[in-house]
């Protein structure tokens, strides 16, 4: 098949979970022989701040979309652009990325080609969207539920808001990881002074809905000789992480910036404990990839989090901060335990091959596959 992947920053990329989602699919539909394309949004890498120049990828053709730096508008001229130049691709399948760039799914199936939209997570709920930004995802969000041949969603909640919102009905294929190896503290060690498991990690973007400010005021409050690791870059949202700067006085706290490579897996490997404090999620991936590398994880009690930890994992009340901090404690004063069946219970139930596999599935089929349902 010839496939287009919109809505995504670039590829490759770890600036959100939208983008190792595009990677993970396409490197591995290109692998198997299927013309991939995706188009990526032309501008500064919001880590590094190096423009990504490529034309291909691991097999997959990257066009670049120009659009603005703005954050609030360079998803809206993006997706126009976008879909505008895959009208003329001659695709067999438009594979569109989270509410914003669905808000232009009605224009290929108009012209007759097959669409699919992934919705991420509902996207208007987030803290650092309002007014216009709000009106727009949800455009997108009422554009993908009516005009998307297929529906896919990363979460049972997700599918039944779409049941019940609009009568739609959506295929739960969820995120996946890649099988990992054990890495020693040794980046981490020579840069920030770390030992295995010598700290508490938090690693996601810094942004209001991941609930840091939480994680922050409760460990301010704890007396251990643990320390606190945040590691992410800055999306959207920089008036926030001048706020969690300023909040962060205490010499226990350490800020990495975004991570990537050997650093990244060093971090998650060595932890003591994994917490994810999120208001709002779709289907956080940092945390099926804490989860595939062995570490604990407390997550507050919402959904979509819950459902990925299942009983492998630890919740505290949403929003609680004492909640939070009883909950590390208790955590932190007993053994770790054996990951075992956690780490098997990943790698059998979140494989991107299968993902891969049951996505194409969808891209062929003009109906949902039953075992899908």
């Amino acid at each position: 098949m010839k496939i287009a992947m919109i809505g995504h920053k670039r590829i490759p990329s770890r600036e959100g979970g939208i983008e190792i989602v595009v990677e993970s699919l396409s490197v591995r539909m290109a692998a198997k022989g299927h013309s991939v394309t995706a188009y990526n949004r032309r501008g500064k890498h919001v880590s590094g701040g190096k423009s990504v120049k490529l034309k291909n990828y691991k097999g997959v053709r990257i066009k670049s979309v120009p659009t603005f730096e703005n954050g609030k508008l360079n998803a809206v001229v993006y997706s126009v652009i976008a879909t505008f130049l895959a009208l003329f691709g001659g695709y067999d399948v438009i594979h569109f990325h989270a509410e914003g760039p669905c808000s232009m799914i009605w224009l290929p199936r108009l012209f007759g080609i097959r669409t699919v939209a992934t919705i991420h997570g509902l996207d208007w709920q987030r803290a650092k969207w309002g007014g216009f930004a709000t009106k727009f995802l949800k455009f997108g969000e009422r554009m993908a539920a009516k005009h998307a041949d297929e529906l896919i969603v990363l979460s049972e909640g997700t599918r039944e808001y779409f049941k019940k919102t609009y009568s739609r009905d959506s295929l739960f294929i969820p995120n996946g990881v890649d099988s990992r190896e054990y890495i020693e503290p040794n980046i981490i060690k020579k840069k920030y002074g770390l030992e295995k498991d010598g700290y508490i990690l938090f690693l996601a973007r810094i942004v209001p809905e991941k609930g840091l400010h939480y994680l922050i005021e409760a460990f301010k409050k704890m007396s251990l000789d643990k320390k606190l690791v945040i590691a992410g870059g800055v999306s959207h949202s920089s008036e926030y992480a001048a706020e969690i700067r300023k909040m962060a006085d205490d010499n226990r706290i350490i800020f990495t910036g975004f991570v990537e490579g050997d650093e990244l897996w060093e971090l998650f490997f060595n932890c003591r404990l994994y917490v994810l404090p999120s208001d709002i999620e779709g289907m956080p991936l940092t945390l099926l990839e804490a989860m595939n590398c062995g570490c604990e994880c407390l997550v507050s009690d919402i959904e979509t989090t819950k459902s990925v930890t299942g009983e492998y994992g630890y919740a505290f009340k949403k929003g609680d901060t004492e909640d939070l901090r009883q909950k590390m404690e208790e955590i932190l004063n007993q053994p770790k335990r054996d990951k075992t069946k956690q780490i098997e219970y990943i790698r059998q139930n979140y494989s991107w091959e299968e993902i891969t596999q049951r996505t194409l599935r969808v891209y062929k089929s003009d109906k949902f596959d039953k075992s899908d349902k």
